[in-house]
């Protein structure tokens, strides 16, 4: 029994265990946590137990690996996206608290600190036990070409209300520090530099997305988060192993300077488009930007199809959207006259020597053209799944590749499925495919073995083809989507405005 039970609350607790636990070697902090429990040592601290503050994580270290994975598999520059943690506030002083004055960011000159600037938002209110603190990095200005290490810590100071009965009286105060510790290196070049599109790709469902592989029966949910840190991180590894940088766009495409990067990679897309995002997208490969699309399959007959009666809800659940949103997608491709059809297809082939799988992915209905097109003979899933009836569809244009007619502008690159560069029921990966279409885009560079291929077909004109619509069922839910944008945009503005503070 610990000596001083009025000590022993939900945050004390936490910190015990916290500062008890002893750390798993090999494994990342969001697998591990803070480690292995040890209720012994916990117990120990708890019987010394001073109230105070913590922070957890109580550090901040993008150079350590594993256990800072994935913030330290890549390196900081000027330009880049801000890297952004999530600091817990532990007040173990009371169930309220404040944060006194604001958070002071304090470089470490001698240790290169003024090469980074910090911003902070915070809960200025501490309740119930715990607050947060967001630490926004980014790199200076003065350090576009600098390479190195830089430090300083970010200094909080909690206050709480004092037991009546106390005789510190007043208010229980406790600071705490937070170091940071970076690596930075000189902003790479354009073409180094891809920029994968987060915002518009499955958080943890909110309705029913169907799996983007209708073969695994098993698992009837897309439930990964679609995240280059989850069920894309083979595919992100081997990006950083070839050198590229990968930064995440987590806001809307009109919130990102396109003249900063060779490629915008959009895979598995899921949410609806701004009619200013697609604006803007055109404009940026006018410019320059290059754009790979990764997409997956849409058919709204397979979408009634594959409903199913929720016991729990004791509702009927209808599919929100495809594998992919294809009908956004196409809206976002219409202008260089592009479109990916309803078609459900899947097989095994070769291309450029290479075993390939199409594993429920859409075909490509309409292409310029001018533009490179190949086309594999594939199983038609769609069906296989609606008539339970086996055939093979010859010549299914799968892949293509566009140069825009602009001056400077950027190039397009369409594939029909994702599975293939997805970890989670991958069956053989097209990495060296992703490789060639961004030796493409960033470089300018056909790839023989494309352009070249006895695959390579005359690009469909879609003409005799309708395109995907969306399904009448799922239209509440887009104006649902559209809606919730709207507020989370609003939101993050009046935060960014109320209580961030930046230090330069």
């Amino acid at each position: 029994t610990v000596l001083n039970r009025e000590l022993v609350n939900p945050a004390s607790m936490k910190q015990a265990l916290i500062a008890s636990a002893r750390r798993l070697p090999g494994v990342n902090m969001f697998e591990q946590g803070h480690g292995k429990l040890d209720l012994i040592r916990a117990y120990q601290i708890l019987n010394s137990y001073k109230p105070q503050a913590s922070l957890s994580p109580s550090y901040i270290d993008l150079t350590e690996c594993p256990y800072m994975w994935p913030y330290c598999s890549q390196p900081i520059y000027y330009g880049g996206m801000p890297t952004i943690v999530n600091v817990t506030i532990l007040n173990g002083m009371g169930v309220t608290g404040r944060i006194v004055d604001k958070p002071i960011w304090q470089p470490y000159l001698p240790q290169n600190g003024d090469n980074i600037d910090v911003a902070i938002s915070y809960s200025p209110v501490l309740w119930p036990w715990a607050g947060y603190l967001a630490v926004s990095i980014s790199v200076a200005k003065k350090a576009v070409s600098w390479e190195g290490i830089a430090q300083g810590h970010v200094m909080v100071t909690v206050a709480s209300p004092a037991d009546n009965d106390s005789e510190v009286g007043g208010e229980l105060t406790s600071t705490v520090k937070l170091p940071i510790k970076v690596r930075i290196v000189a902003t790479p070049p354009r073409s180094k530099r891809v920029l994968w599109d987060q915002y518009h790709n499955l958080r943890y469902p909110p309705g029913y997305f169907p799996r983007d592989n209708l073969r695994m029966k098993n698992d009837p949910l897309d439930w990964n988060g679609d995240h280059i840190h989850t069920n894309f991180r083979d595919m992100y590894q081997h990006l950083r192993s070839m050198g590229y940088f990968v930064e995440v766009l987590g806001a809307p495409l009109t919130c990102f300077d396109a003249s900063q990067y060779g490629t915008l990679l959009m895979v598995d897309s899921e949410e609806e488009y701004f009619p200013e995002e697609i604006t803007k997208l055109r404009r940026d490969i006018d410019n320059g930007l290059s754009l790979i699309i990764f997409s997956d399959w849409y058919n709204t007959s397979v979408m009634r199809k594959v409903k199913f009666y929720d016991e729990n809800t004791r509702q009927w659940w209808m599919p929100d959207t495809g594998g992919a949103n294809v009908p956004a997608l196409n809206d976002l491709i219409s202008v260089w006259g592009m479109a990916f059809s309803d078609g459900l297809y899947e097989g095994d082939f070769t291309l450029a020597d290479h075993d390939m799988y199409y594993a429920s992915g859409c075909s490509i209905a309409r292409f310029p053209e001018d533009g490179i097109v190949i086309a594999k003979n594939l199983k038609d899933q769609g069906l296989e799944v609606l008539k339970q009836e086996t055939a093979v569809v010859e010549g299914v244009p799968i892949l293509g590749l566009y140069q825009t007619h602009s001056e400077g502008g950027g190039r397009i690159a369409l594939y029909g499925d994702s599975n293939c560069i997805d970890d989670s029921h991958r069956q053989k990966d097209c990495f060296w495919l992703l490789d060639a279409l961004l030796q493409y885009t960033s470089y300018s560079m056909t790839p023989p073995s494309l352009s070249h291929s006895h695959s390579r077909v005359a690009p469909p004109t879609g003409a005799e083809q309708p395109l995907p619509q969306r399904l009448e069922e799922t239209s509440n839910w887009t104006l649902l989507v559209e809606l919730s944008q709207v507020i989370v945009t609003a939101q993050i503005q009046t935060l960014n405005t109320t209580v961030e503070i930046s230090f330069r």
